[in-house]
């Protein structure tokens, strides 16, 4: 008989392949209970919320500037902000600039000045009236510079020594409060210089002493009118320049009356009668 030879190899095998039983130990697993991802997934909520907080204030912040920045812009551009006002102040300053220009221009061109010089004035002292005595000096400023450019360099001089100085005076002397009679001195003096330097300018130009035959013509006359009334005595030269200068001023006083009885009659039909300081006889008459 053959004996049976088992192999080693297969018992290995047979062992390896017998299904082994699992071992369960209820402590090895830990069940995760909905909380504890909770639990650890709440800073990282926190500083979520904090982020999107922060996110919300900084645009609140930017938000109210930009708000801001609308409402002061708006503001300014308001009828009461300063820069319309300051808009409205350069308009009206060029308007009255460009007015007083055109019609200095045409009433030198047409031979009628003599008929409208006593409206040159009135554009600065309105300027001057309404927005200050820096409105005036632009309006006074920005209108020699137009007619030197229209007319040339003697005719802006003349409107600047006859017109455009006189009306920077009494704009300013009105706007501070001066009363009439301060007004009409100084005025009166500026426009005599003025017209005393008119006429030197004209005599540089034509290359002839205007003043001088000024003076002797009337020394001429005046010594005639005393001899035909019987009087033998000759005036002397003294006396016909201090004569000649009380002329000019009373010539440019009365003129000076005049133009602030226009212009307070012209103010007061504007509704300004409350910026001015009129004497008592013309407010109550007016």
């Amino acid at each position: 008989m053959i004996p049976l030879t088992t192999n080693q190899h297969s018992f290995f095998f047979l062992s390896i392949s017998k299904p082994t039983p699992l071992s369960f130990h209820p402590h090895s697993l830990k069940l995760k209970s909905p909380f504890s991802f909770f639990s650890l997934s709440s800073p990282t909520n926190s500083n979520l919320v904090r982020v999107s907080n922060f996110e919300v204030s900084v645009f609140n912040s930017d938000h109210e500037e930009k708000d801001k920045g609308i409402s002061i812009e708006l503001h300014d551009l308001s009828p009461n902000g300063p820069v319309y006002q300051k808009t409205l102040q350069l308009v009206e300053c060029s308007m009255f600039a460009a007015l007083t220009g055109l019609v200095y221009f045409l009433s030198n061109s047409l031979a009628i000045e003599n008929y409208f010089s006593c409206f040159f004035s009135l554009p600065i002292v309105i300027s001057s009236m309404r927005w200050g005595v820096d409105a005036g000096r632009k309006t006074l400023v920005a209108t020699t510079v137009l007619l030197f450019v229209l007319s040339g360099p003697v005719k802006a001089l003349t409107y600047l020594l006859k017109h455009g100085i006189v009306g920077y005076t009494m704009g300013t002397l009105w706007r501070s409060g001066a009363s009439w009679n301060l007004s009409i001195f100084f005025c009166t003096i500026v426009r005599a210089l003025g017209s005393v330097g008119f006429v030197l300018i004209s005599s540089f130009l034509i290359r002839e002493n205007i003043l001088a035959l000024i003076t002797i013509n009337f020394h001429a006359s005046l010594t005639f009118v005393l001899t035909a009334s019987g009087v033998t005595s000759i005036p002397s030269m003294n006396l016909i320049y201090n004569l000649f200068g009380i002329l000019v001023i009373l010539n440019n006083g009365c003129f000076m009356f005049l133009l602030h009885l226009l212009y307070s009659v012209f103010f007061t039909r504007m509704g300004m009668k409350s910026s001015l300081r009129l004497p008592r006889w013309l407010e109550k008459n007016i």
